[in-house]
Formats: C-alpha cells, sequence, structure tokens
C-alpha cells in the first residue's frame, strides 16, 4: 500500500505529463496500461464563460452548474487544473467577484496563468498548494467548487476540513467527483482503474457522503448522478466474461456525483 506522498506524487507526475502533452488528443491515454483521465468529462461547450484551451476534458461533471454562483462572489476552486471551472465561475462573479484556482502541479498552474492573461482577468488568480493543507485564509470564500479532484486526495476528511476551514460562515461547497456503488471485485476495480485513472481513490458512495457529513456541513444534497460506465468491449482486455456478467447482475457501478453542503 502506497503512503499519502507517494500517492500524490504518482497524481502530481500524471497531471504535469496531461499539462504538457495537452495539444494531444487524448493525452491522459498512452497504451493499454495508461488510465485515460478524459473518459468521464462532461460536454462545456454551451457553457458561458467557457475557454476551451482551458478545458482539458479531466472534470466528471459541471460543478459551476449547481454552485449556487452568483455576482460579487469569492470562489474557489480546488484541483483548477487549466482554469476550465475558474473561467465559468468568472463569468458568472462579473467585475465584482473573484476566483481563485489552487493546483499542485507546475505544469497546470502555468498552463491556467497563460489562459488567464489571454483573457486578461484581474480578478482571477492561480495559486500554489495542496488541498489537504489550503495556504489561504480561514472563511475567505463563498463557495468551494472542485471538479473530479477530491477523489484522488489520500486524505479526504483533512481535505473537507479545509474546505470548510476557508469558506465563509454560511458558505456551501459544489463538489463533483467520482464515487463507488456496491462491491467491485479486485480484478474489475483495477481494470475500472486503467480505464479511467480518477477511479482508482473512489470511495463507496455512502462512505464519501459520510465524510462529508463528519466534517460539519449541513444542506447536504446530491444534485446531479451519472453511471459511468466501462465498456465490455474493454473489460474483456482484463477479466473474464463471466466476472463482466456477474458484475452487470450485482447492480454494482462507478458513478459521477455533484454534491452540495453548506458550511454550519
Amino acid at each position: 500500500m502506497k503512503d499519502s506522498e507517494s500517492l500524490k506524487q504518482i497524481v502530481k507526475e500524471k497531471y504535469a505529463e496531461i499539462a504538457v502533452a495537452s495539444h494531444k488528443k487524448s493525452c491522459g491515454c498512452c497504451g493499454d496500461k495508461e488510465p485515460d483521465y478524459s473518459v468521464l468529462s462532461l460536454d462545456y461547450n454551451n457553457m458561458k464563460g467557457y475557454v476551451a484551451d482551458a478545458d482539458l476534458k479531466l472534470g466528471c461533471g459541471v460543478p459551476t452548474k449547481h454552485a449556487g454562483i452568483k455576482p460579487g462572489h469569492s470562489v474557489l476552486d480546488l484541483g483548477s487544473g487549466a482554469g476550465n471551472d475558474c473561467f465559468v465561475a468568472r463569468y458568472i462573479v462579473g467585475e465584482s467577484g473573484s476566483v481563485t484556482g489552487l493546483d499542485f502541479t507546475d505544469e497546470m498552474l502555468e498552463k491556467a496563468r497563460k489562459n488567464n492573461d489571454k483573457m486578461d482577468f484581474e480578478n482571477v488568480d492561480f495559486v500554489k498548494g495542496d488541498i489537504e493543507n489550503i495556504p489561504l485564509p480561514d472563511n475567505t470564500y463563498d463557495v468551494v467548487i472542485s471538479n473530479c479532484v477530491l477523489n484522488l486526495v489520500p486524505d479526504k476528511v483533512r481535505a473537507y476540513s479545509e474546505i470548510k476551514r476557508v469558506l465563509k460562515p454560511g458558505g456551501h461547497f459544489c463538489v463533483s467527483d467520482i464515487v463507488l456503488k456496491g462491491d467491485l471485485p479486485n480484478d474489475m476495480h483495477e481494470a475500472a482503474a486503467l480505464y479511467a485513472g480518477c477511479v482508482s481513490g473512489a470511495l463507496q458512495k455512502e462512505e464519501y457522503l459520510k465524510v462529508i457529513e463528519d466534517g460539519g456541513f449541513s444542506q447536504i444534497e446530491i444534485k446531479d448522478e451519472l453511471l459511468n460506465d466501462v465498456p465490455d468491449e474493454y473489460l474483456v482486455q482484463h477479466v473474464s466474461r463471466d466476472a463482466i456478467d456477474k458484475y452487470r447482475e450485482s447492480g454494482a457501478g462507478i458513478f459521477s456525483i455533484t454534491v452540495v453542503g453548506t458550511k454550519f
């Protein structure tokens, strides 16, 4: 079992590769032994504020759609990547608000800042930091968002504790993430993790929601839920047909959820 620092380093290196190779169509999928970090992404093309160069297809939901962001709000995006959700949030908060993107990968931060330079937004900023130890003040943000990132954080309890700390009293979060429902046999879980890298650190849905509840949030609600099915033609490369049939019959699966919660 890898320790948390080793896991973080693996994630950092992978996302650095994606940022550098983002001109390629499938930057996260480099052969059968490499996970594809883009297969669960949703279409942002019709979102106001969308910047195509900032969309590396790494999300598993559209948190800005359900985040209740308003003009003038201060918004923090955790694991902001090249800035995709930050620029959509910036459209909503307008000139009177502000958006901060946090990422721990230098290559992603460089790409995000270059994208922001093109947009010339003075109220959008990108800072380097770890989600388990956010280098930002207490009680600062109206809204915290994140898109398919917290599932990759080793200590999710700590992550949600930090989210609560940086939110203003009465502030709220909206997070899109990957969760599991039901029992996935080890070989099935490994195949799914190869298919989509962000599956690797996913918790069971009820366990994930319990982390949020124990973190001191109220009004917890799932706003969107989508089954992310791994195709049979991929699974048969890794597991038996009998195992696939049992998996389908079990009702287990990999889901992306978009969940909100409010700081007490």
